[in-house]
């Protein structure tokens, strides 16, 4: 009974050591419940604002993120135009919700540096010590400001001049050889004009009025949109469109209509794009971006050519980039703040950029995509986009090429559009239409300096 008892008490004793390891391993277990929580993907929201085909390229690259990068979930949400986007950030900014990263248009950087809601790229890039040599300098060039690139380049387009090449060949002018100066511009224009029983059938030229061609031709010109050196040595206090530089366009432009051989449709690149299309019109001005579009709408009907944007004989400047680029907001986490880094250079890297290329239209802001083999098919497809990177790369980086930089760009192209409209409609010189939109953009350009102080 002894040894009973004995056997007894060592298994009562061993059965209690069990029940507490037991206890302890259920204990533990529930301690390690906040690391499981640590493994879940860091969450980054992207407000981006291109609708259509774009939108869809955009969710596509969004969608193979996520998968590649199982730590890092991006929800990539549509906030309408880049306007809308731009007030909705405002909002967020104050209530403190603003996105990790947005898509914003180039005219834009000057209102997100005032901001100072964000986190310049540069931070990271050299945190991550990346070679940007590889990145096209001319696109950095616009983001670039006082030596620090403050976003990185997405969407990039340039204009260039579409002709066409049977329109040409009908008129007696070399299509292998456009146009290149205002001058030659006018005077094919001329010959290219048909008319029919005193109607003009097909117009030798158009283009619509839009302030972004006006920022072209003064850059073409090497001249500054703004004081202070297009607002990059120090704050912009006015803008300076109402100089020879700017009256120059204006004449040229509207010599070419008065004269009948250009036509002005208004303000919307969608119908001076759908009139090429059409054979309605046979030169204009337009994007790199539409390449695709004005290539499939014509069909094969005709042979399009492309060329660099003409400019007045002897003028030594170059393209301004457009588009657009991908913002990081301050006010996260640095876990959150990191992530939202992977996902830029995710975007911006070289296999992505060729996709995005071929999908849209837009440049490769690295020139390492160009090496991608799906890409060099493309270029096979579309030459004429040769053209746009020829004249890019010919572009010099100076002040007038890097653009100018405005809180109040919005508005400075809208009224631009009204003194390009009152010009061609014979309501006022180009002086006088030049005149007034500088007074209007300049007053509010007072305005908003003030609002930054």
């Amino acid at each position: 009974m002894e040894g009973e008892r004995m056997v007894s008490k060592k298994l009562i004793a061993v059965l209690v050591l069990v029940a507490f390891a037991a206890l302890l391993t259920g204990c533990g277990a529930t301690k390690e419940a906040p690391a499981a929580d640590t493994k879940k993907p860091v969450k980054v929201v992207f407000w981006y604002s291109l609708a259509g085909k774009i939108s869809e390229t955009t969710k596509k690259m969004v969608e193979e993120f996520n998968k590649t990068h199982p730590d890092i979930q991006v929800e990539a949400i549509y906030q309408g135009s880049y306007d809308d986007s731009i007030n909705k950030l405002k909002q967020s900014i104050q209530s403190k919700s603003a996105p990790h990263v947005i898509q914003i248009y180039d005219i834009g950087t000057r209102f997100m540096i005032d901001s100072k809601s964000v986190v310049p790229a540069q931070k990271w890039i050299d945190t991550d010590k990346i070679d940007v040599a590889k990145f096209e300098k001319n696109i950095m060039g616009y983001y670039t400001v006082d030596n620090k690139l403050y976003s990185m380049p997405f969407n990039t387009s340039t204009p260039i001049l579409y002709y066409n090449k049977d329109a040409f060949k009908a008129a007696g002018l070399d299509p292998e050889k456009p146009p290149r100066t205002f001058e030659e511009v006018a005077e094919a224009a001329r010959k290219l004009t048909v008319k029919e029983g005193g109607k003009v059938t097909r117009s030798g030229m158009s283009i619509a009025i839009y302030g972004w061609f006006f920022e072209q031709l003064m850059a073409l010109q090497n001249a500054t949109y703004a004081n202070n050196n297009n607002g990059r040595d120090s704050l912009a206090t006015a803008v300076t469109i109402n100089g020879p530089e700017g009256e120059k366009i204006l004449n040229w432009w509207n010599d070419m209509v008065k004269e009948g051989s250009a036509a002005n449709m208004g303000r919307k690149t969608a119908d001076t794009q759908k009139a090429f299309v059409g054979g309605q019109i046979a030169m204009t001005i337009d994007s790199t971006a539409v390449l695709g579009d004005i290539m499939n709408g014509v069909g094969g009907k005709f042979q399009v050519g492309t060329a660099f944007m003409p400019r007045p004989a002897d003028s030594k400047g170059g393209v301004i980039i457009g588009g657009g680029s991908l913002w990081m907001l301050s006010g996260h986490s640095d876990k959150e703040e990191k992530a939202a880094w992977e996902f830029v250079k995710f975007m911006t890297s070289a296999k992505q950029q060729a996709y995005w290329h071929i999908n849209t239209g837009y440049f490769p802001v690295t020139q390492l995509a160009y090496d991608d083999p799906d890409l060099k098919k493309h270029q096979e497809k579309y030459p004429q986009f040769k053209v746009a990177v020829d004249q890019l790369h010919a572009t010099p980086v100076t002040r007038p090429t890097q653009g100018a930089l405005l809180g109040v760009f919005t508005q400075a192209r809208q009224e631009v559009e009204g003194a390009i409209e009152r010009t061609l409609t014979g309501q006022a010189s180009a002086k006088d239409s030049l005149t007034k939109a500088q007074d209007t953009i300049n007053a509010s350009i007072g305005r908003y300096n003030q609002t930054i102080k």
